[in-house]
Parts: C-alpha cells; sequence; structure tokens
C-alpha cells in the first residue's frame, strides 16, 4: 500500500539462519569436496584391499574416512553452516543410510566385475558407480533438507 512504512527485516541471530549459497556455487563446492573425500576414499580401499582386507571391509573403512573429510568441509564451506545437534544428527543419519547404498552397490558391483574384467578395473568401475549413487542421494537429501534455508517466520500484525 502507498504510505505503509514496514521496518526493515532485523538480522536473525540464529547461526544456521545465514541465507543458502546459489545452487551453482553449492554444487561446484560439493563436487570440490566429493573429488578431495573420493581420494581420501579410494586410496585407503586400494591400500585396505593390498594389505589383504576383503573388497567389503576395505570399502567400509575407506567410506568411513572419506566421509568424516566430506562432512568436515561440506558442513563449513559447501552449505556454510555451523552445524548443530540436530544437523550432526540429520547428516550422520543420511550417510549411515548411504553408507549401506555404497557398500551394498560396491559388495553387489564387484564380483562380477572382477570376474569380467579382472581387480584393478572392478574396483575403479564398483567406486565410480557405487560413489556416484551415494554422492547424488547425499547432495540432494544435504541441500533440500539438511542444510537448507530456514523459511522465514510470517510476521504478527
Amino acid at each position: 500500500m502507498v504510505g505503509v512504512i514496514r521496518p526493515a527485516p532485523q538480522p536473525s541471530t540464529d547461526p544456521d539462519a545465514r541465507a543458502q549459497l546459489p545452487l551453482g556455487t553449492q554444487l561446484f563446492r560439493f563436487v570440490v569436496t566429493g573429488g578431495v573425500s573420493a581420494v581420501v576414499d579410494y586410496g585407503l580401499l586400494v591400500l585396505g584391499m593390498a594389505l589383504g582386507l576383503s573388497h567389503t571391509v576395505a570399502k567400509a573403512i575407506s567410506w568411513v574416512f572419506g566421509t568424516l573429510t566430506a562432512y568436515a568441509i561440506n558442513s563449513r564451506w559447501t552449505f556454510q553452516s555451523d552445524g548443530s545437534r540436530r544437523k550432526l544428527v540429520a547428516v550422520a543419519t543420511l550417510y549411515v543410510l548411504t553408507f549401506a547404498l555404497q557398500v551394498g552397490t560396491f559388495a553387489l558391483l564387484y564380483p562380477p566385475l572382477a570376474d569380467l574384467w579382472g581387480v584393478a578395473v572392478a574396483q575403479v568401475v564398483g567406486f565410480v558407480i557405487a560413489q556416484g549413487l551415494a554422492t547424488t542421494v547425499n547432495f540432494i537429501v544435504q541441500r533440500i533438507w539438511i542444510f537448507s534455508e530456514p523459511k522465514p517466520k510470517p510476521s504478527a500484525g
């Protein structure tokens, strides 16, 4: 309406209320972080198998360290969050689910791929497919639900 002056919105004191970065920026940062985390994950997978661990145990261990790397970087850099107990629990729950998804996918793919193409190719192809699936699920869930911009509360009056 003409002549109505509305007060400027007050900055939030909630540390989790910062505006989300644009989708493209978040996606770029998520991919860069994923690349760093994938190097940690894949390196430990190959090392674990070279040390005699089964492919499933090696993948489980490598996934844990790759995931810790991803969370440490993504929560601060990609999603600009100071974190909270709720977000930590939500991310931990998501990571448990994507752990099962990724390790299960790798466990299903590795034996037939190894029979078909050998260990080295099976490691790479199985890793890329399992990682790609888990990464896609992780980004979507973190962006939409865990680190989403809070909805503005309706003002009284």
